[in-house]
């Protein structure tokens, strides 16, 4: 397990009483990781409490070492969908995942969603090219590039996730960057009369030409979201809840993800 996960797993539990109330809000859980609440429990029931927990969490994590540190509270700091950990002096910052053990949520994902569904939603819908099925259950939006195969894959089940009621809004991320062949592509679709049939004879492998000379093109706006956003590949796709997976899923697989997160 990765030394900063640990690091703060072990913060969480110090500080929270081992996160006895699993239906704690995510400010407490936040506030409580940091700060050494109780003075009666000793370090012995901490590094007690602290091995059991880690076990339940990985049965086969065993701690080397289990102690207090010398810092004070940390606040949750976000910088667009970034999320650190700032001490309430100024002097430490802690970087990683936040982690409740007891209910196996990443309290740190939450608020880097909740930061992607903002950013996405500031954009207007009439600079994506959507694919929507007559009844919407599901809204999934995906940064696509017209080479990458594996975004053609995705875009050849488009009738399947149709039919399954989900509803794909592409945005732009030519991967080669501004002046290349695939940005060159994936502008003319944007330019074409007719978007949608652009855009799926470019990912047939189709020859496509800008229809629009005079074309307000979105392609460059999408892509200054792609590292805020923390895209690094496509096709990417964007959950109604802020979650972000990379690469292309099966229209089954896809709807199934959406209803367990619509449930939970």
């Amino acid at each position: 397990m990765n030394k900063n996960i640990i690091y703060l797993l072990v913060l969480f539990m110090a500080g929270s009483g081992l996160a006895a109330h699993a239906d704690q809000q995510h400010e407490k859980d936040s506030r409580s990781m940091f700060g050494f609440e109780s003075s009666q429990t000793t370090e012995q029931q901490y590094a007690t409490a602290i091995a059991k927990a880690l076990k339940s969490f990985s049965p086969g994590l065993k701690a080397d070492s289990i102690k207090p540190i010398a810092a004070p509270q940390f606040y949750e700091v976000t910088i667009g969908t970034e999320v650190i950990y700032i001490s309430e002096d100024g002097r430490y910052m802690l970087q990683g995942d936040l982690v409740d053990i007891e209910r196996r949520v990443n309290l740190t994902e939450i608020v880097r969603g909740a930061g992607r569904l903002k950013l996405i939603a500031d954009l207007d819908e009439t600079t994506m090219i959507v694919f929507a099925p007559e009844e919407v259950k599901h809204t999934v939006t995906v940064f696509t590039d017209i080479d990458c195969p594996y975004c053609r894959k995705l875009h050849d089940e488009m009738a399947a996730y149709n039919k399954l009621g989900i509803s794909i809004r592409y945005l732009a991320y030519p991967r080669a960057g501004v002046g290349s062949k695939a940005y060159d592509k994936i502008v003319a679709a944007w330019c074409s009369k007719d978007p949608k049939a652009a855009m799926t004879l470019a990912k047939a492998g189709k020859e496509i030409k800008k229809e629009i000379e005079d074309c307000n093109d979105p392609v460059r706006e999408h892509m200054d979201l792609v590292r805020v956003l923390g895209v690094t590949g496509t096709p990417a796709l964007i959950f109604e809840d802020g979650t972000l997976v990379p690469g292309y899923i099966p229209a089954q697989r896809l709807i199934t993800m959406l209803e367990e997160k619509k449930q939970q």
